[in-house]
């Protein structure tokens, strides 16, 4: 089966990306996108996000396998390349905007004419039991909570932007060893679906600096729901102001928690890197 794909990158966060507007499934299993994202036997990816047909009040529909095979619920490097992928199909020209139906919930991102594209991201999710993590009371937030990780004491504060993260500030993140402490987080039995965890540096109160380790897809060069997550736990902990500069190992997304629909919203770049066919 030859299959065409496109390749896309936000950040260095990197994705094949499948016209799949024909079928409501996608037309690969995750063992398939696995293979896709292998970067010395496929094509090398964080993931693979297929464009499929709207549901109801929304003009498509996402889904994505990460490069181990699960699905997360949302990505957001990965929806802003879904909707610069989405304009080049289409062969319309920006400012152009979608609502897209994710496991998350709809997105609305929106293309600009500079090329960056704005995401509303919806309002965060702080409860507990949402997150889900059982850290604290299940009814409330996780906000500088104790845990006990990599063979330290931590104090995090859990955030979901309908994926689940967990923010942890360092003085130092240069100096983190991301995959040893990040894959131990991942699968701490505090959090039943497993964890995406951003450690931070403060650089001021409208710079904040952050590493990653993603669920399913490991140390990335960025993540857009984590920096929204980063954002909302560095205000609520009184560390940060709501509009903040997040840089990242790819480059940097800035990030705007709304007092007024307590909506974030993610502005970033997305861009086309090749296109091509594979045989599966």
């Amino acid at each position: 089966m030859d299959i065409a794909f496109h390749k896309y990158q936000g950040l260095g966060n990197d994705f094949v990306l499948i016209d799949n507007r024909g079928q409501a499934r996608p037309l690969l299993t995750p063992e398939q996108a696995v293979r896709l994202c292998d970067r010395h036997f496929g094509i090398g990816a964080d993931g693979v996000i297929f464009a499929l047909p709207g549901t109801p009040g929304s003009n498509y529909t996402m889904r994505i396998f990460n490069s181990d095979g699960s699905e997360p619920e949302m990505c957001g490097n990965g929806i802003r390349c879904l909707a610069r992928f989405l304009v080049d199909l289409e062969g319309v020209s920006a400012p152009q905007s979608y609502t897209i139906t994710t496991l998350a919930g709809p997105m609305v991102p929106q293309v600009r004419p500079d090329g960056q594209v704005t995401v509303d991201m919806g309002p965060p999710i702080l409860e507990a039991e949402r997150i889900p993590t059982f850290l604290g009371d299940k009814h409330t937030s996780v906000l500088d909570t104790p845990l006990t990780a990599a063979g330290r004491d931590w104090q995090v504060t859990c955030v979901s932007m309908g994926n689940p993260h967990c923010v942890v500030f360092v003085e130092d993140v240069a100096a983190v060893p991301l995959a040893e402490w990040g894959s131990q987080f991942e699968r701490h039995p505090a959090f039943p679906q497993r964890i995406n965890t951003e450690f931070v540096q403060i650089i001021d109160r409208q710079h904040l600096q952050m590493r990653v380790w993603e669920r399913g897809a490991g140390a990335t060069l960025a993540c857009g729901t984590g920096a929204c997550a980063v954002v909302v736990a560095a205000y609520l902990t009184e560390r940060a102001d709501r509009t903040c500069q997040v840089s990242l190992p790819g480059g940097t997304l800035q990030i705007t928690w709304q007092a007024k629909d307590n909506h974030v919203y993610m502005t970033g770049p997305a861009e086309r890197v090749f296109t091509g066919t594979v045989t599966l």
